[in-house]
């Protein structure tokens, strides 16, 4: 069974309210390169973006990471076969605010991961974490600094994102 739970419009409010509060929390957008976990994470960062060059008049930069060599639930020869980020990130980090965009926050290993992705190309300032769903069942000690809505879930449900650049549509629905 499948519920609804963030439609179209509330996906652009949370996305224009995680905005506000990067924005704030950061004192412009200064030094931000936003970095989206691929594959949604990708088009979340690159909305984000757009709106900040509607408020700010900044072009921030805007990099799509795949982290699947870094995953630490991968079989062991998948993982060795892309244990490093292919080439070098288009933009440097190194001293930079970077704000890792995800869709779905969970376990807290797919951030773990993109971390340790990002510390092998630079040094950044500061990594904040921003995403559409926080659903809780940490594993790791790491929480999101934005987060879009909180929704509540049961380890036997999952979350499915779906948006407009890949999924025809824009909306959040709740498995059971």
């Amino acid at each position: 069974m499948n519920k609804q739970i963030i439609n179209a419009m509330a996906m652009k409010r949370a996305l224009t309210r995680i905005t506000y509060e990067i924005i704030e929390k950061n004192k412009g957008t200064n030094q931000l390169v936003l970095i989206g976990i691929k594959t949604r994470g990708e088009f979340i960062a690159q909305r984000i973006a757009e709106q900040m060059k509607k408020l700010e008049g900044a072009t921030v930069p805007v990099i799509a990471l795949d982290i699947t060599g870094y995953r630490d639930d991968q079989p062991s020869q998948a993982a060795q076969s892309q244990s490093h980020v292919e080439g070098a990130l288009p933009v440097s980090i190194d001293d930079q605010r970077v704000i890792l965009v995800d869709d779905v926050f969970y376990t807290g290993r797919t951030m773990r991961a993109a971390m340790d992705a990002i510390m092998d190309q630079g040094r950044p300032q500061t990594v904040q974490i921003a995403v559409l769903i926080d659903r809780g069942h940490r594993e790791m000690p790491i929480r999101p600094d934005f987060v879009g809505k909180n929704v509540p879930t049961a380890n036997s449900e999952a979350v499915r994102v779906n948006m407009t650049e890949i999924d025809d549509q824009d909306k959040v629905e709740l498995i059971k």
